[in-house]
């Protein structure tokens, strides 16, 4: 039986830190405690108040609360002290700027109050150097303090910091003195000049060990002969642009800090904006994938007189997640379509021989996999992602999917009970010996199979009314508990335990439920890169939003990418009113983005350059010519696909054209809208009225494009207001809106 998973390091006591303080810390401390700053200027903010003040060798920002402490943020790092500093006329929106000149050149440094209910202080530092300026050394900008301004005697704890080049963010409870939550959030889209003209990435930048926290500006590395790449000079570059979001709350319970985390940042993203995204013909790219699964020789396999698919370019064995996810994704495009695909019927064919009848389950790899495999072996979560996709299938009517399931299911079962519920990374299939126990040294396995266990169960409790699945559904969401922010192991299993437990939920009517699928949204989001970045090959692509495909992988991957897009999809559908309002745009924002980054996978749409010429050993080649996606983006910009031209992937035009893309009967035109449609009626034959899910005060995408090579009508496109809304765009085949992401819309033509 595998063993519990570890509980979370404690947090550093006042007394713990005084043992490996900084020489930065005990700068800061002597500073507060001889009131050695020069106010420059006060602000409220809320509860809080704001202070904009100067020392010998920075610029603060300090915010308080009435006897619970605060944070100080040290705005600019000036070791050479600074000749002048000056009040300046602030510029739109914005509550003080600063001028303040030094030897290094000048520094401008602007603070914007955002006073709503959720309060976000954002600072932002630029400097415009006198001479091409070399980096160097900048200590870390942010330490929480007591009600005395003493850093070492504010206790607290970090909940979660940025990992590898995702989100620059850091969020941490100051509980003694109770001054709340709060979420350190550095835009790094906006610091993409930096990085190009230093050479370098922001990686793992912001965090820290309590109490010197927050962001460390990369500078090129020191050694012999270090990097020479300077700041230009007469030229302003921004340093940092950062934003720091309250909560009053301090509580350590795990699901209530997940919704704080979930909203503190849905605030930010409010602020930071969202890059726009592009409209990309998934119907046209899923047609291409259909011809290249069917005629490319490096696509599929037969054997046992069946059809198999290849997960990578010519490479590697039949794989019955392969097969399955593939397959789900074709009949997903059929049903959107309305008419069956030849290949589809082809994968559906050989599916029985991955199962074996002496443990009862469908297997990884067929009977005849090659000696160079362990056909034993499997990842824990490899158990479940075919029972998923043929769970999906038995409810949609797919009666050998059913057979399938109802065979397999119960050593699924067996597997979870086996393990307590707590999964390693893998084992051995006949006989659960363990083959990895843990994927670091904090012993930790496949800590979210539980979530996409749980959706398993709840289909088969809806596929056979069996409560004996409900039982093991709550089993396996229980067992989660306490994992806090190390909950997600894989993106997209993680967005499947969310949806479970939405499901959960909705069929018990628990509210715990709902507050868990919470700690599995923080937990993937915490994984994601909430910024745009412009480094190296990713100026070719987006990443704005992108989960890496393992919770330290070093790239996002296509297959968790629309994975966890279809997850989402039920989450949101699942929803009501009761979901919190940041969760929601949270998701809404994810799923938009994805159909947007998805793209960026296929060779074709990137320069060739940007493109690996060498792929992971056995994982085949990369064929532009060919429309499947590469596994592997990066967003520090390395070339993309050098783990290899993904077969399984090609689920994605499957999934976003069925998705995003809508048939209207007897019109000469279609729908793409970049939000999904919860709902639809079509009132009259010229009318249809339609549901978004999106977040409130957020613009969706929507475009009427022509079927077939009659010309577009006339339309008329209004809220349930009666509001008529005008296109922002029009083509020669298609005419663009942006319409509420909320709320119902009536479409006449």
């Amino acid at each position: 039986m595998a063993d519990a998973a570890k509980p979370a390091p404690k947090a550093a006591t006042a007394q713990s830190a005084a043992h490996r303080v900084s020489p930065g810390t005990l700068l800061v401390r002597d500073m507060l405690a001889k009131g050695a700053l020069r106010e420059l200027d006060r602000f409220d903010l809320g509860e809080r108040w704001v202070t904009l003040a100067s020392a010998h060798d920075a610029i603060w920002v300090i915010t308080r609360r009435a006897d619970l402490g605060g944070v100080a943020l040290r705005a600019a790092f000036l070791p050479a002290g600074y000749d002048a500093v000056d009040l300046i006329e602030p510029r739109p929106g914005e509550a003080a700027r600063i001028r303040v000149s030094s030897l290094l050149g000048i520094h401008h440094i602007a603070l914007t109050l955002h006073d709503e209910a959720v309060p976000v202080l954002r600072v932002t530092t630029s400097v415009e150097p006198t001479s091409p300026l070399l980096t160097s050394f900048v200590p870390r900008d942010l330490y929480p303090i007591d009600a005395h301004g003493d850093p070492l005697r504010a206790r607290g704890k970090v909940e979660a910091a940025q990992r590898g080049l995702n989100s620059g963010a850091i969020y941490f409870r100051l509980e003694e003195p109770a001054f709340g939550s709060v979420l350190y959030f550095q835009n790094l889209t906006a610091l993409n000049p930096y990085f190009r003209a230093t050479g370098t990435k922001p990686d793992g930048a912001v965090g820290g060990i309590w109490p010197e926290i927050g962001y460390l500006l990369p500078t090129p590395p020191q050694q012999g002969t270090p990097p020479d790449d300077p700041l230009p000079a007469d030229r302003s570059t921004l340093l940092s642009d950062a934003l720091l979001a309250f909560h009053d709350d301090v509580g350590s319970d795990e699901q209530e800090m997940a919704r704080r985390y979930l909203s503190l940042l849905g605030s930010v993203l409010h602020k930071v904006g969202t890059p726009d995204c592009a409209f990309h013909d998934w119907p046209a790219r899923a047609e291409r994938t259909l011809r290249d699964l069917a005629a490319a020789p490096e696509a599929t396999i037969r054997h046992y007189g069946y059809r198999y698919l290849h997960p990578y370019t010519g490479a590697e064995y039949p794989d019955s997640m392969v097969q399955l996810s593939v397959l789900a994704a074709i009949r997903d495009y059929e049903v959107w379509t309305g008419q069956p695909v030849a290949i589809g019927a082809d994968l559906a064919a050989g599916l029985g021989k991955f199962y074996d009848p002496k443990i009862k389950t469908l297997r990884r790899y067929l009977p005849n996999v090659g000696k160079d495999k362990d056909k034993n072996a499997v990842d824990s979560w490899y158990l479940y992602h075919p029972l998923l996709q043929l769970g999906r299938l038995a409810i949609d009517g797919d009666k050998q999917a059913m057979r399938l399931f109802e065979k397999s299911v119960g050593y699924g079962t067996k597997a979870a009970r086996h393990f307590d519920y707590r999964w390693p990374i893998q084992y051995d299939v006949r006989d659960f010996r363990v083959i990895q126990e843990a994927r670091d040294d904090e012993g930790y396995g496949q800590t979210d199979v539980g979530g996409i266990y749980a959706y398993v169960m709840v289909q088969a409790f809806e596929l056979t009314d069996d409560k004996t699945y409900l039982g093991e559904a709550r089993a396996a969401i229980d067992a989660a508990k306490g994992m806090r922010f190390e909950l997600n192991y894989q993106a997209n299993l993680t967005a499947w335990g969310a949806a479970a437990c939405m499901r959960l939920w909705r069929i018990t009517s628990e509210e715990r439920y709902l507050r868990q699928s919470y700690v599995y949204l923080a937990s993937f989001f915490h994984n994601t890169a909430m910024w745009e970045s412009e480094i190296g090959h990713a100026r070719h692509y987006t990443n704005f939003l992108g989960a890496t495909a393992l919770h330290d992988a070093p790239y996002m991957a296509i297959y968790e990418c629309f994975d966890s897009f279809a997850a989402f999809e039920r989450y949101l559908k699942d929803s009501g009113p009761d979901l919190d309002p940041a969760v929601r745009l949270l998701l809404s924002e994810y799923c938009r983005h994805a159909s947007n980054r998805a793209w960026y996978y296929y060779p074709d749409a990137l320069p060739e350059d940007a493109v690996s010429p060498e792929q992971r050993d056995k994982n085949g080649h990369v064929d532009r010519r060919l429309s499947f996606p590469v596994e592997d983006l990066y967003v520090d910009g390395q070339q993309a696909g050098q783990v290899g031209q993904e077969i399984y992937g090609c689920g994605a035009a499957f999934v976003f054209a069925s998705r995003c893309f809508h048939h209207v009967s007897d019109a000469p035109f279609r729908i793409f809208c970049d939000h999904f449609l919860l709902a639809s009626e079509r009132p009259t034959a010229r009318t249809i009225r339609f549901q978004l899910g999106g977040a409130e005060e957020r613009e969706a995408q929507l475009i009427l494009f022509r079927a077939g090579r009659a010309r577009l009508p006339e339309f008329t496109v209004s809220t349930s207001v009666g509001d008529r809304l005008r296109p922002c765009g029009s083509h020669a085949d298609r005419i663009e809106y942006r319409i509420p992401a909320s709320g119902r819309i009536d479409l006449t033509w």
